[in-house]
């Protein structure tokens, strides 16, 4: 679970820069875009050889 505290003095614009940092770094989008269509054990590997 991804969370970002947020005070007083915070403006939108960076909070969301942190939420986005948090999310690359946690690899939740790529993980996202890795579930969103199904695909072969086969072609998985392959595609982690290329990463």
């Amino acid at each position: 679970m991804i969370e970002i505290k947020v005070s007083d003095t915070n403006n939108f614009e960076k909070a969301m820069r942190l939420f986005k940092k948090a999310c690359q770094k946690d690899g939740f989008m790529m993980e996202l875009k890795d579930r969103r269509f199904y695909s072969k054990p086969s072609e998985k590997k392959r595609i982690k050889g290329k990463r």
